[in-house]
């Protein structure tokens, strides 16, 4: 019995890939979104018909949905990223400022997204698929929110171009591979 105890194999364990690498895939995916978001309103994909605004609808809960992800990961195990050891104390107080104030903004999108489902006259469906609130019908409060998550939105977008500007000028000026940490490993010849 032991013998044949010993030839049965267990099967190989599923294991999620280490936080960096999937932090990686998280930004992959994300920006491209992020740049889709900044560009494209759903007022731009109602010409198209309701197919199209059904797919731009999609796009935000898969966004939305990341986002959550990634706060969910801030709040239970902190930042991912470290200032390096050639930034200065400026440097490295910005970092964190830089890192922080992403997450938490993003978060504060997705939550007015999610308050404008609450405060719309009917009932939103996130992707077509995800009632996201109940509908409470109350008008002043849409539109104040409303104007709050698109500007909440666009100065986000200015501080993630700061966190781009911040890290491409660690590669270059500090020469600290700072890109190469969030790039895929095929990117890094080109770096």
């Amino acid at each position: 019995m032991a013998r044949v105890l010993n030839m049965i194999r267990p099967a190989k364990q599923f294991c999620f890939p280490n936080r960096r690498t999937w932090l990686k895939a998280l930004h992959g995916v994300m920006i491209p979104l992020f740049i889709w978001f900044l560009i494209v309103t759903p007022s731009d994909v109602l010409p198209f018909g309701p197919a199209a605004f059904q797919a731009h609808s999609l796009l935000a809960l898969v966004f939305v949905t990341l986002v959550l992800i990634w706060y969910a990961d801030y709040l239970r195990r902190g930042l991912a990223g470290r200032p390096g050891p050639k930034l200065s104390p400026w440097g490295r107080r910005l970092h964190r400022a830089l890192h922080v104030t992403l997450i938490w903004g993003l978060f504060g999108v997705a939550l007015t997204g999610f308050l404008l489902g609450l405060t719309s006259d009917r009932l939103l469906k996130a992707g077509g698929i995800l009632p996201f609130a109940p509908p409470l019908d109350f008008k002043a409060a849409n539109t104040i929110i409303g104007t709050v998550h698109i500007y909440e939105y666009y100065l986000v977008a200015a501080i993630a171009a700061v966190h781009a500007g911040f890290h491409i000028w660690r590669h270059y000026v500090l020469r600290d591979n700072a890109l190469r940490i969030m790039a895929p490993k095929r990117w890094h010849r080109m770096l």
